[in-house]
């Protein structure tokens, strides 16, 4: 794959695939800008390398169709807040006004397509909406790590035409996340919540390749059972010993987990162990949190709600990689080939 050094940007207009797709409460406020926050360090370089640059993203599901609430002014506001630069956004993200605009274009300046998925052809990957896309740029950057495990148009279909490479982002992900399934410093603790253990039993079985330990949450442990799933190394499974209403994991099973965190060299968490968005059901969550930080170890989180629960609790910063993937991070780091990153190879 190409990174950003195996290309002359100057005077080049570069399509860059974000990943914008932030929460909003009602108002059409920005609830969590951290995927934002992420991708400023590659507009930043494109900027200086003189680039004009078309920064592109989806939000929500519009479902094909123009969306107010899901308009990108937003996310064009606090892409000004970080860059301290005008960022001027387009009406749709193809047609005669997009071309229009491209081309009263400046080196160093940035332009904001219109939300990818007001079009249908976004999410089925579209031949047509592809070549489209490409008529607006010379090459083409993906640095949406997070929606690499999709087949829209913008992720797959983009790179037939146009010269393409990986962001800063993009690039950072795939070394931090490879390392954890290939040569981890160990030992390595793997703490895996949330629910849904079909698509995390995959990933559970891969990483125990390297892991010295899994601890799991209540509602993982539960499902295990419910449903017969058999994991290939549940030798090295931690389950909880107790738990409070089903909904947290208790007082026991958080020193248990905190005495395997304190061994480690390297954790890796995906998943909130306890109902999160009840606060009496935090507890579990935010002490294991507080564990991994204490230590002096590689520490990797990543998924929605967790990433959004550290941050909440105001210890983003104290980890050592938080992965902006969800989705795509599971499939990754459970060997899964990600369409987004294939097609660049």
């Amino acid at each position: 794959m190409k990174t950003l050094n195996n290309f002359n940007f100057k005077n080049k207009k570069v399509l860059v695939r974000c990943d914008f797709n932030v929460p909003l409460n009602q108002k059409g406020n920005i609830l969590d800008d951290f995927r934002i926050k992420k991708t400023i360090p590659t507009i930043e370089y494109l900027i200086k390398k003189r680039a004009k640059l078309l920064l592109m993203t989806h939000l929500g599901r519009p479902k094909g169709k123009a969306v107010k609430e899901l308009r990108l002014t937003p996310v064009q506001k606090r892409l000004r807040d970080y860059l301290d630069i005008p960022v001027d956004k387009t009406e749709s993200c193809i047609g005669k006004e997009v071309e229009n605009s491209v081309k009263s274009m400046q080196p160093g300046e940035i332009l904001l397509l219109e939300n990818l998925k007001f079009h249908k052809g976004e999410e089925e990957n579209d031949e047509n909406f592809a070549r489209e896309l490409a008529k607006l740029g010379d090459i083409y950057i993906n640095d949406a790590f997070a929606s690499c495990h999709h087949f829209y148009t913008s992720i797959v279909g983009l790179p037939k035409y146009l010269p393409s490479g990986i962001g800063l982002l993009m690039e950072k992900e795939i070394k931090i996340l490879r390392s954890l399934t290939e040569k981890p410093e160990k030992p390595l603790i793997v703490v895996i919540g949330g629910a849904k253990v079909k698509t995390k039993a995959k990933l559970i079985d891969k990483i125990s390749i390297k892991a010295d330990f899994v601890l799991i949450g209540e509602l993982i442990k539960k499902e295990i059972k419910e449903k017969n799933i058999f994991l290939k190394y549940p030798q090295k499974i931690i389950e909880p010993i107790d738990n409070i209403k089903e909904k947290d994991i208790g007082p026991k099973t958080v020193n248990i987990f905190k005495e395997k965190i304190s061994l480690a060299k390297t954790v890796f968490w995906a998943g909130p162990l306890g109902k999160i968005e009840q606060k009496q059901f935090q507890r579990g969550s935010r002490d294991i949190a507080q564990a991994i930080i204490k230590n002096k170890l590689f520490s990797i989180a990543g998924g929605g709600d967790t990433v959004g629960f550290i941050n909440n609790i105001g210890l983003i910063e104290k980890f050592s990689h938080i992965s902006t993937g969800g989705g795509a991070m599971l499939s990754f780091l459970s060997g899964e080939k990600l369409p987004g990153i294939e097609v660049l190879k």
